[in-house]
């Protein structure tokens, strides 16, 4: 059975007050919660995060911790970065490796990507790999072979049972537009028919849509039968608008 999985990306936004008001709106409706939660705040916030959902514990709701990135490397001279291990010993579970402004703005390559997979799953953490086409590339028909290959990339030698995998359309990131739900789940379809063909448990990986989701258009697209739940940007910086995104999610 497949994992039914929402996780926040608050990328470069959020403050201490975000957390506490995040936690307690989620745990206040724990029983109307149709998925599994993540939140990836910026780095500095989650022992922050730790401690509130500590403090909020409650048997009805779990959320668990993300980061939005790690370093490929365990330790080093590397100013400014973090590894897996460290994420683990604050209490992360998942990392969010690859996305979009990762490959634009940092220039990350599908070997670096690779890499920084493989790091986060030996510190017993669960990567997020994120996936998509350029507008470019899609007008041209490219979507499936783009995808796909940079699943291959970064997929060689990963344990399958502790992965996830996220679709994010780049020419629907942050910019307002949305996939229809069927284009995304003509995606989603092709990406579980590839995960069928070269992994074992090809059928069970969650596979979540990251695309401008909002609490009107959640449960359109979470109804699609290989979309798992979503990554959400903006919309997860608002705990009422992310509170019915995760309720939107097939049980």
């Amino acid at each position: 059975m497949r994992q039914s999985l929402v996780i926040a990306n608050w990328k470069l936004n959020g403050d201490l007050n975000l957390i506490e008001t995040m936690v307690s709106g989620l745990m206040a409706s724990a029983t109307e919660l149709t998925s599994d939660v993540v939140i990836c705040p910026p780095a500095i916030y989650i022992s922050a995060l730790r401690d509130a959902i500590s403090t909020a514990a409650s048997t009805a709701a779990s959320i668990s911790i993300g980061a939005q990135n790690c370093s490929e490397n365990s330790s080093g001279a590397f100013t400014g970065e973090i590894a897996p291990a460290m994420l683990a010993e604050v209490g992360c579970e998942y990392v969010i490796v690859g996305h979009s402004e990762r490959r634009s703005i940092f220039h990350e390559s599908d070997a670096i990507i690779a890499n920084k997979v493989n790091a986060v799953q030996q510190a017993g953490l669960t990567p997020v790999l994120c996936v998509g086409e350029s507008l470019e590339q899609r007008e041209n028909n490219e979507t499936i072979d783009v995808v796909t290959a940079q699943i291959k990339a970064a997929t060689v030698d990963v344990d399958s049972t502790k992965l996830v995998i996220a679709y994010e359309p780049v020419w629907a990131i942050g910019t307002g537009k949305t996939a229809t739900a069927e284009q995304a789940q003509e995606v989603h379809h092709a990406i579980r028919t590839y995960l069928r063909s070269c992994m074992p448990n090809g059928d069970t990986i969650a596979l979540l849509y990251d695309g401008s989701v909002k609490a009107d258009n959640a449960a359109q697209l979470f109804a699609q039968d290989d979309i798992d739940g979503g990554l959400i940007g903006g919309a997860s910086l608002n705990t009422d608008e992310f509170r019915a995104i995760c309720s939107a999610v097939k049980g």
